[in-house]
């Protein structure tokens, strides 16, 4: 099964890494992780033995757009079992790596990142003639346009399978895949009237030697230069946290790799589906990932609150993260904002009486004609 993510999210992952690269200065195409980050105030108990799984990917992200004018008209992101390797966007024109061991790999393989370069420039020239095509063909005129590519391979190290895949969004839409079983093209309804202009002219898109070979084997080398990193497994700091006494109280895990990992409440050991939120799983700028799962305790007595405890899993680690709910462990500014308000309020206050009994004072003063003396 491949690692199939939404195509709109990979728009909007796209945006966040561009504004998390203009913020950094830390640039675009295949990256990597380095440096492991350390659990710091874990105070939950865990033991366990790390279990290196078997499957492995590498994913290229594609965003095109038309009709942004503070958005670069092309992003492209690659990724490795889920880690940001490196970035390239229409802007800056070239690839920015992510990994120091991709930089050490690039340096006895310089022709990989021209390679990756030249790669960027021409999809970017591709993909806009795509949306251009696709515009005229539905008579579409002005107006924001995105077109999407989800691309890549999978390997399973046990089994030594090797899968790809190529899909295809427009406006948030599924639109066009690439079946590698059948080597054909699928299309759905709202693509159904474009098969003829795509297959005739839009086969530059379909790589299947890239897919099953070329793509296999750069991940297979990928994995051996980025093992310590890529393979290594940092466990989260979890918190307990609630914005003020009546919402939910939010189960929150980050600092965690990698991001195949799992979060959820249970009450007496059994896991909730009910009054509980997921949140999705998101990336840190060190390149670790963070979770949330908010559960709704207006139900709930507070003599039941032992009952309850935030799980944490996270993949290649036997046992799990367990964390009580307790009002004491909760952290929450509520209250010290309480008491900021009752500080400032009483400072107020006093302000105010002050105020009045100067006024009083010279209101008194002027009716005694003493008015003069304290006109200043």
């Amino acid at each position: 099964m491949k690692p199939y993510i939404s195509l709109w999210f990979s728009f909007l992952y796209s945006v966040l890494v561009y504004l998390q690269n203009k913020l950094s200065h830390i640039s675009n195409e295949p990256r990597t992780l380095s440096g492991n980050k350390k659990v710091e105030d874990l105070k939950h108990f865990y033991f366990g033995h790390i279990l290196y799984k078997v499957k492995h990917s590498l994913a290229y992200f594609v965003t095109a757009s038309s009709g942004l004018q503070t958005f670069p008209e092309f992003v492209a992101v690659s990724m490795i079992d889920g880690a940001e390797m490196g970035y390239c966007d229409s802007d800056i024109k070239t690839v920015e790596l992510r990994q120091d061991w991709l930089r050490t790999l690039i340096k006895f393989a310089p022709q990989e990142l021209e390679w990756h370069v030249n790669r960027c420039i021409v999809t970017h020239q591709l993909t806009k003639a795509v949306i251009e095509d696709i515009n005229l063909h539905f008579n579409q005129t002005g107006g924001l346009h995105i077109f999407q590519e989800l691309s890549g391979c999978e390997w399973d190290e046990e089994t030594g399978e090797v899968d790809g895949y190529d899909d295809f969004g427009y406006d948030g839409e599924d639109f066009i895949s690439f079946s590698m079983k059948t080597q054909t093209w699928l299309y759905t309804e709202q693509a159904a009237t474009y098969k003829h202009k795509w297959e005739s002219g839009k086969d530059g898109f379909k790589d299947t030697n890239f897919l099953t070979n070329i793509c296999p084997q750069w991940l297979k080398t990928f994995l051996i230069y980025g093992s310590s990193s890529l393979q290594r497994t940092d466990l989260p700091s979890v918190s307990l946290l609630q914005k003020t006494p009546s919402s939910p109280v939010s189960c929150h895990a980050t600092g965690f790799y990698p991001d195949k990992a799992d979060l959820f409440w249970r009450k007496d050991g059994e896991q909730l589906h009910e009054d509980v939120d997921h949140g999705e799983i998101l990336p840190n700028k060190d390149g670790t990932f963070q979770m949330r799962v908010d559960l709704n305790l207006s139900s709930v007595r507070p003599e039941d609150w032992s009952r309850y405890d935030c799980v944490f899993q996270l993949s290649g680690v036997k046992n799990h993260i367990v964390t009580k709910l307790d009002k004491d462990q909760i952290r929450t500014n509520w209250g010290k904002t309480g008491f900021r308000s009752a500080v400032i309020g009483a400072v107020v206050g006093l302000l105010l009486l002050a105020a009045c009994i100067s006024g009083l004072f010279i209101w008194r003063k002027k009716n005694n004609g003493e008015g003069q003396t304290c006109s200043h």
